[in-house]
């Protein structure tokens, strides 16, 4: 099918996820205390889906994206491969 993900050699992926790891494990946070981060902020995150979202296998709702780059101190942008 024209045009589909596949097509244009783009990753079916979500590219947050490997720097959501890297923003928690630059402040020394594992996945259990982020989670309990996100709680707080009202995103209901257990450590299982943290470990998803880190490894590719579940995409993050924009209200998550906003949420994980609040409790991580750093820019959405900055999640989604701006600096």
């Amino acid at each position: 099918m024209p045009g589909n993900l596949a097509s244009m050699n783009v990753p079916d992926k979500n590219i947050a996820g490997p720097r959501i790891q890297a923003a928690r494990r630059e402040l020394g946070l594992t996945q259990d205390q982020l989670s309990a981060k996100l709680a707080r902020a009202g995103i209901q995150i257990d450590r299982a889906g943290i470990a998803k979202i880190e490894n590719g296998l579940r995409r993050v709702y924009d209200y998550e994206l906003r949420a994980f780059a609040e409790v991580l101190a750093v820019s959405v942008d900055e999640l989604v491969g701006g600096r």
